[in-house]
């Protein structure tokens, strides 16, 4: 097994016991970069000097005994929504042409002060704005979208040009790339984790959070970035936490809740059988399955664009005004919709979120978590614009890869995508799991017993 193949967490025991250094680590990263970033365009830009140094003073002050933790010495991509100092943060678009950040952002420099390393800077669809960042293509299948909008951060992971990556995520888009492409992703509660030098989409429904190999890896990125900024008024005030789950994958006395409404409903018969086999296994290993129903569904769709489209059009007001046509179509057409809606829907789609919160929150007192899938189908071809179901009803693709993911973004609550097997064309499908509000340690600790009873997953096969 080369380097670039190590999960983070196995990266991070072989730095702690010096049989692995950081150098060697970034050095196979880069490599690999070298060899698969042409097929796949992840990256808008990296750094491989840069990396290379951040590696040596890694290597140093472990070598002295100053070993800050299970980040340290690994390469991480960055969404470009992240502001680091003195990189771009481009948001994949021109209108971010000649932008250049002055600061970091909070999760940046927690990051960096765990002494994770920076390889660069990771695609997303245009300021995040879509469900399958179209400059990238999916580790598994070069000819199907990557899913969005961090595809780029999901790729990579994926493909091994990084060892974990940040992504945000508005209405699934950390969940929705995870997925295609069969790596961990995690979008914590509302607020937990800060978003103070981070691109908005959506002020009331962003989250930044991990895409990882493994759930312990999302564990232990999510240790280091959760906590309180004031920068952000959303910011949480929580509790210092270690989220590693142990190692026992008894889950006696676990209600997991299987929803008959909602998220079985026009999906794909290969993606609701893979992940009802991995929810029997949770049965399996002692967690109690309790059929439960989705409320407000009619009303997801609604308080969704309610929210988002006019917050992302006053987010972007004046260069929408200024330049409109350094914006790609797509965008800027979902952008200038934004001014058409009225201050009363926006309302609107603000008390319904709060009654569809207080509906969830009634219903997550009688389950622990609920599993489900994390998207309905597995990924659509690039030249695909829409998806026919058994009935006949038909579907834009981007409104089916957000239809199960957006729920978790307009309760608030964390939502973990982990891999649970591939369809007979070899793509992978994701099982999404929900909890309560900051209910992250019984989410990871659920996903990574599942993970225990599977076979180690290998990474994409990039060719």
């Amino acid at each position: 097994m080369q380097p670039y193949e190590l999960s983070l967490a196995a990266a991070a025991d072989a730095i702690r016991d010096r049989q692995l250094s950081p150098v060697e680590l970034v050095d196979s990263v880069l490599t690999r970069i070298e060899q698969v970033e042409p097929l796949l365009g992840a990256y808008v830009a990296f750094d491989a000097e840069q990396a290379r140094r951040a590696a040596r003073e890694a290597e140093a002050e472990v070598a002295q005994g100053r070993h800050r933790g299970p980040l340290h010495g690994v390469p991480m991509g960055l969404k470009d929504l992240i502001d680091v100092a003195g990189w771009a943060t481009t948001a994949s678009s021109q209108v971010r042409a000649d932008h250049r950040a002055q600061a970091d952002s909070t999760v940046a420099a927690r990051l960096t002060a765990a002494g994770a390393v920076l390889l660069g800077k990771t695609h997303t669809h245009e300021f995040a704005y879509g469900l399958t960042t179209p400059q990238t293509r999916n580790a598994w299948d070069r000819g199907r979208v990557a899913g969005g909008s961090s595809g780029g951060s999901a790729v990579a992971v994926a493909a091994g040009t990084a060892t974990f990556a940040l992504g945000t995520d508005t209405g699934g888009s950390i969940r929705v790339p995870a997925a295609l492409n069969g790596v961990v992703g995690l979008k914590p509660t509302y607020g937990l984790v800060p978003r103070h030098g981070v691109t908005s989409l959506s002020w009331a429904l962003d989250h930044v959070g991990p895409i990882t190999r493994t759930v312990e890896d999302a564990a232990l990125v999510l240790t280091a970035l959760a906590g309180h900024d004031a920068r952000d008024p959303a910011s949480l005030h929580t509790s210092a936490l270690d989220y590693r789950p142990g190692q026992d994958t008894d889950l006696t006395g676990l209600r997991v809740g299987v929803p008959r409404t909602y998220y079985f409903d026009h999906v794909d018969a290969e993606v609701a059988a893979a992940v009802r086999r991995a929810i029997g296994q949770l049965a399996a290993l002692g967690a109690q399955l309790v059929e439960i129903d989705i409320p407000m569904t009619r009303y997801v769709q609604p308080i969704l664009w309610g929210l988002l489209v006019p917050e992302a059009t006053a987010y972007h007001e004046r260069t929408l005004r200024a330049a409109p046509e350094l914006y790609q179509a797509d965008v800027r057409i979902l952008l200038e919709a934004g001014e058409l809606m009225s201050a009363v829907d926006h309302v609107r789609a603000q008390r319904a979120r709060t009654m569809m919160r207080e509906q969830w929150a009634r219903l997550l007192e009688t389950v622990d978590v609920i599993a489900a899938p994390a998207v309905p189908m597995t990924a659509a071809a690039s030249d695909q614009e829409t998806v026919t179901w058994s009935d006949g009803t038909v579907e834009s693709v981007s409104d089916a890869l957000v239809r199960l993911s957006a729920p978790a973004n307009i309760v608030g609550v964390p939502a973990l995508s982990v891999p649970v097997g591939h369809d007979t064309a070899g793509l992978p499908i994701g099982m999404q799991l929900l909890g309560r509000p900051l209910g992250e340690r019984a989410l990871l600790r659920v996903g990574h017993a599942y993970e225990q009873t599977r076979p180690a997953r290998a990474l994409a096969p990039v060719a």
